[in-house]
């Protein structure tokens, strides 16, 4: 698994009718900046809205995952959040001058195709994953359905499916290793089974569904007039059904491709959750409700973490800025420039460290013989934390300052000494509005909270 964020080098469009609204669009997968994510654009509609994908913006699960936000609705976009996710991609824009994303063959290799083609670009920020901590589960006992996340410094997917049909069997389908992606699930396209395809189009379903971009299983006898009723339904000259029971001779990709497109799905619908995972995840019949509902259960343990969290400090993974970076945004310098490293950078927190030693110039005159860290410099490094929080949401940082407005419920609760490592979690608590920024603070020595505070401060440029 990449341990660096990555985007795409340049942007590449893709263009198609859409499964369920029939709709013709082009969808243009767009290079985002670190920390970004996927967001949809609906650039045909006034104000161009942005639509985050986000599970909290679910709001249809009809035969398919739709998104809504800021007026704005995107239908069946689990196709292509599942490329993005399979290729280890983690900020992109995706323009679409649509309702709905390209259906393409069913599968989501045309979108595979594309991203490799213009190239994947690995960006100076590391992956923020959300390891599952303890087994966590999403339950319909009604439909047999059952999702389960296990704790893994890995991201697996394993999927059964069995619909008491002659024709499919029970099947199951796995994927261990993101290589895996591209040949073995990414061509596997979706399908129905005969006895839904009528209510489907009667529920203004699957308008621009074709046989051939899905897989229509048969699993009953059909006469020869009803093949004439569906020739005519699906618009083709004939359709057939050979002994396997595939709708119009399609053949299958994979013996097993129903549940390789369902754990397809798996992957796109659980990129909802806002971030890349690490876990196990045993799915039994899934459908979208059940990833969804299971999404909802996944994303609740990220927040309750995120309030609880002390922070990892992994020395030898690289940094997301270093010193250098550091001492190009701060305009702080010797003795006062008081953070080594930030490990962590998105656009609500930071987490900064610092290494305390004996030969900080302050020491000579405070506590000599017994020497202890000023509260004073400690509020200081956290705001410097806080600070690359807070220019991190201006284009040219070098061009502001950031000034101290206020410090709030200031406590500390332990002594910090020489050899200490200090780690630094700024978070805001709202919005920055009119250049000015609230944020929570901590500071933790080896898992101990040592200090806490609220900080204001505002944005100037330098010219202003």
């Amino acid at each position: 698994m990449n341990q660096k964020q990555h985007t795409i080098k340049a942007p590449v469009t893709v263009s198609g009718i859409g499964l369920h609204t029939g709709v013709v669009s082009n969808m243009t997968f767009k290079p985002a900046p670190a920390n970004h994510w996927y967001k949809f654009q609906r650039i045909d509609l006034p104000g161009q809205p942005i639509v985050n994908v986000d599970v909290d913006n679910v709001v249809d699960l009809s035969r398919g995952t739709s998104i809504e936000q800021n007026g704005a609705r995107v239908n069946t976009v689990e196709h292509t959040l599942a490329a993005l996710v399979g290729l280890q991609i983690d900020n992109v824009l995706i323009e679409l001058d649509g309702p709905e994303p390209p259906i393409m063959d069913g599968s989501a290799i045309e979108f595979v195709k594309a991203l490799l083609e213009v190239g994947i670009q690995e960006q100076n920020a590391l992956r923020n994953y959300f390891e599952i901590p303890r087994g966590v589960s999403y339950k319909d006992e009604k439909r047999e359905v059952e999702i389960v996340g296990l704790p893994l410094d890995d991201y697996r997917l394993t999927v059964m499916v069995d619909y008491n049909s002659p024709t499919l069997g029970s099947q199951h389908a796995s994927i261990t290793q993101f290589n895996q992606f591209e040949e073995e699930i990414a061509p596997c396209r979706t399908f129905c089974f005969l006895h839904e395809l009528e209510a489907l189009f009667k529920q203004n379903l699957i308008k621009g569904g074709d046989l051939d971009n899905a897989i229509v299983i048969v699993d009953r006898i059909v006469q020869e007039d009803e093949l004439s009723y569906l020739s005519e339904l699906l618009n083709k000259p004939k359709v057939e059904v050979k002994e396997e029971g595939i709708l119009n001779n399609t053949e299958l990709r994979f013996k097993n491709e129903p549940a390789r497109h369902k754990l397809l799905d798996l992957l796109g619908d659980l990129a909802l959750i806002g971030r890349p995972i690490k876990g196990q995840i045993l799915a039994a019949r899934p459908g979208h409700a059940a990833n969804i509902g299971f999404a909802k259960r996944v994303k609740k343990l990220i927040q309750e973490a995120s309030i609880k969290a002390v922070p990892t400090y992994d020395p030898k993974k690289p940094p997301v800025m270093d010193i250098n970076q550091i001492a190009a945004t701060l305009p702080h310098r010797y003795p006062f420039l008081l953070i080594d490293k930030i490990i962590h950078l998105d656009e609500t927190t930071v987490t900064g460290v610092k290494n305390v030693t004996m030969n900080e110039p302050f020491f000579q005159g405070h506590f000599p013989g017994n020497p202890v860290l000023p509260g004073v410099i400690q509020i200081e490094a956290m705001a410097q934390t806080g600070g690359i929080l807070v220019l991190n949401t201006v284009e040219n940082p070098e061009d502001y300052w950031t000034y101290f407005l206020g410090i709030d419920k200031c406590r500390f609760k332990r002594k910090v000494l020489p050899g200490d490592t200090i780690i630094f979690k700024c978070e805001l608590l709202a919005p920055i509005k009119r250049g000015i920024a609230k944020m929570s603070g901590q500071a933790f020595v080896g898992g101990q909270l040592v200090m806490e505070a609220e900080m204001s401060a505002s944005i100037v440029k330098k010219d202003a």
